[in-house]
């Protein structure tokens, strides 16, 4: 059920004064489960977010598990069809790409969306059908913590070896790579930001504090939300670093409550072959009216989230996305004047 506790909108901690982001995202694996693959009404939705108001547009990933049309490519074309609103992938899973061609795509892609590209990376959801999706290409299941960390420091180091002085080699522990200088080089020197989804452990936190360029979890807990915040930007503030708290939260918007969980129960049934009930124990959901929503979604903002990424959790979320702009999105923009918990960048 959805609840909406008060949090504190001062800390002991340091406050950040970053502006409020707001993204929703692009309804990729809605259009798999209804069998309706096509480009022209997701780069109508991109559009549409983008006249709305929202911030940002994202897409996920996944092969075999929860299959879709590829997010690199659709956020190529995505960025292509706006001017304003970042894109970026909720999240993106790069062992499933050789590590080379991922920081080629995602290089190609930076010179479309330019600087309006975040990528979000997950080392992979732990489930049965993520581990042998994995097993499909090639990919070992058992180190994907580290293997994540080590492409994406190889991805830095691709990124950046065209520069004078920048190494072109790169040597880990899963893997080596000669002639980095031979890629392309990403639009922005260094490449996009990266961010690391994950959860609130103290492993995750310290990896995003001195690893990564921002956080973004899904935690149904917003008190476990607001230690967490806190916490990464103590642990940012130490490394000398800034780091983004995010949050990746879905909603069913409808006036009738009831209305909204049975809408938001067959959505998750079939996302993931779970129940609502058993999902919300890992995952951030709210239902009910707009004005419902925000106020849950303010309860993070107030916690220290500085970037919301909203899902939609209907088969069909068009019909919702002009009322989340109209009602949502401006009451917790509201909220995102007071002062947050936490160290952030943008």
């Amino acid at each position: 059920m959805t609840t909406f506790p008060d949090v504190p909108a001062e800390s002991d901690t340091p406050m950040s004064t970053e502006p409020l982001r707001i993204g929703i995202l692009l309804p990729t694996r809605e259009q798999a489960i209804n069998g309706t693959y096509a480009a022209a009404p997701l780069l109508d939705f991109a559009r549409n977010a983008e006249a709305l108001g929202f911030d940002s547009l994202w897409a996920g990933d996944s092969l075999t598990a929860r299959p879709r049309l590829d997010p690199l490519v659709v956020l190529s074309a995505a960025a292509a069809a706006t001017r304003r609103i970042t894109v970026g992938t909720a999240a993106l899973t790069p062992a499933l790409r050789h590590p080379l061609i991922g920081a080629n795509m995602i290089a190609s892609l930076s010179h479309v969306a330019a600087d309006r590209l975040i990528l979000g990376l997950g080392s992979g959801f732990p489930m049965p059908e993520t581990e042998a999706e994995f097993a499909s290409v090639g990919a070992s299941f058992q180190g994907r913590v580290g293997r994540l960390d080590e492409i994406a420091a190889l991805w830095r180091t691709a990124w950046s070896a065209g520069e004078d002085g920048e190494p072109s080699e790169f040597e880990g522990r899963f893997w080596q790579a000669e002639n980095l200088d031979r890629l392309p080089s990403p639009a922005v020197p260094g490449g996009p930001p990266l961010w690391l989804a994950g959860s609130d452990t103290p492993k995750v936190l310290a990896r995003a504090a001195t690893r990564y360029d921002g956080w973004l979890p899904f935690l149904p807990d917003v008190d476990a939300y607001g230690r967490a915040a806190a916490r990464l930007g103590e642990l940012a503030t130490e490394a000398g670093r800034t780091v983004v708290p995010g949050l990746y939260a879905t909603v069913t918007v409808n006036s009738d409550e009831a209305a909204a969980e049975a809408e938001l129960e067959h959505y998750i049934s079939h996302y993931y072959g779970r129940s609502l009930e058993q999902m919300s124990t890992i995952q951030a959901y709210a239902w009910g009216s707009a004005e419902k929503c925000a106020e849950w979604l303010g309860g993070y903002v107030r916690a220290g989230a500085r970037h919301l990424v909203i899902r939609i959790g209907s088969l069909d979320p068009e019909p919702q996305l002009k009322e989340i702009a109209e009602v949502l999105l401006p009451a917790v923009r509201a909220l995102g004047t007071a002062p947050t918990v936490g160290s952030t960048q943008s």
